[in-house]
């Protein structure tokens, strides 16, 4: 027999049926009750009567249905929504695994003072570096919300950095293990890394030929000041020297990095891609070996903000964008899917299953998105009319 939700779902129950489900007077468990008020919640005459039961709802029966990972996932999205958010029932939402974290995200800047306290104790979000900074942005808070913040992070950091030794450091990553041959298949190749478009400026593809002079390229690469015309002032002499001093220490740091990667066999950049720094992941993503870009995905130390760095690249392997996508953790973040649908390198066939994630403004913005396929475009443009006609109804 079909569940009571899908008969509605097909209009194959009278209308005085309806009425009896608007009210919530139906004789189900709580979960394809609040399955079905949610789905009414739209209906045109049922609508407002399902609303306001779904409003007076009993707390500790939604409680434990939007605490469930097994839930109906509309009706975690309806009480996400803003309009529909109850602080007695935020602190399951956070922590429940299937309400992604970038639906998390885009609640950080929206919410009260009151709800925004709600997130800053929620354990998930205490875990996570890019809600709490994301958080910070809410112009709700106050100082002293700042500041508890800003000792969250600072915390997070350091527990993240606790361990002086790399747990990694004596045994081969099971990266390394899998990929054994394919590792021992690229040994003995140049190091390379992949390059853009022809007109992109690349500035650490156009440093790889110093790493190879005599003097170590190092000081060759930083540029000669230009002569000053005018004299300048003391004042203002000091400000141009640090500046200028800055910048060649910044140069120099980077093409000592790319010295010691460009030595190193695929072995050792495959370990260093899952234990290295973050400057060392951001020139390994672009290595020209498929197994070292791919084993930084693999890197237990890669955040967030660099995967959503990574999917918005124009100059990685296509390997590396289908590594992305194919991972849930990653793909869970709406960043990186907005990044993705908007990189013209990604290929159709997972940039177009992208656009029935994007909110209405996104799919506007790929739909003008010069860089990106025309079939993208044009899907993205009526997307973006169906769902803003849907909401003006």
């Amino acid at each position: 027999m079909p569940r009571m939700i899908d008969m509605i779902r097909q209009s194959a129950v009278p209308a005085n049926l309806m009425r009896t489900a608007s009210r919530g007077a139906l004789a189900l468990p709580a979960p394809e009750m609040l399955e079905i008020l949610v789905h009414l919640s739209s209906h045109p005459m049922f609508g407002a009567e399902s609303r306001m039961t779904l409003a007076s709802w009993d707390e500790t029966s939604a409680v434990e249905v939007v605490a469930d990972p097994a839930a109906p996932m509309e009706v975690l999205d309806y009480f996400l929504a803003p309009q529909n958010l109850r602080p007695s029932l935020l602190p399951a939402l956070l922590e429940n695994p299937s309400v992604e974290e970038g639906k998390i995200a885009l609640l950080t800047q929206q919410v009260s003072r009151d709800l925004a306290r709600l997130f800053l104790k929620s354990p998930r979000v205490r875990r996570s570096s890019a809600l709490l900074e994301l958080l910070k942005l809410n112009q709700n808070l106050d100082m002293d919300d700042h500041a508890e913040l800003s000792e969250a992070i600072a915390s997070l950091a350091q527990a993240t950095n606790a361990t002086g030794e790399d747990p990694l450091e004596d045994e081969l990553t099971q990266y390394e293990v899998e990929h054994a041959a394919e590792i021992a298949a690229e040994e003995g190749k140049r190091f390379e890394l992949v390059r853009g478009d022809a007109e992109e400026l690349d500035e650490l593809a156009d440093l790889l030929p110093l790493i190879d002079s005599p003097a170590g390229g190092a000081e060759s690469a930083v540029p000669t000041p230009a002569p000053v015309v005018e004299q300048p002032s003391a004042a203002t002499a000091a400000v141009v020297f640090a500046a200028h001093a800055a910048k060649k220490s910044e140069e120099h740091e980077r093409i000592s990095t790319l010295q010691k990667i460009a030595r190193m066999s695929v072995g050792d950049r495959v370990q260093l891609a899952m234990k290295g720094t973050k400057d060392e992941r951001f020139i390994l993503i672009r290595d020209g070996s498929k197994v070292v870009c791919l084993a930084v995905l693999e890197s237990p130390k890669l955040s967030n903000s660099e995967v959503e760095m990574f999917a918005g690249m124009k100059n990685v392997q296509e390997n590396v964008l289908r590594g992305i996508a194919a991972k849930r953790k990653f793909i869970k973040s709406y960043a990186v899917v907005r990044a993705l649908a908007n990189n013209p390198r990604v290929p159709l066939d997972l940039s177009l299953p992208l656009l029935g994630h994007l909110l209405v403004t996104d799919l506007k913005n790929v739909s003008m998105n010069k860089n990106v396929s025309d079939t993208l475009r044009k899907l993205a443009l009526k997307m973006f009319k169906e769902k803003s006609s849907t909401r003006k109804q």
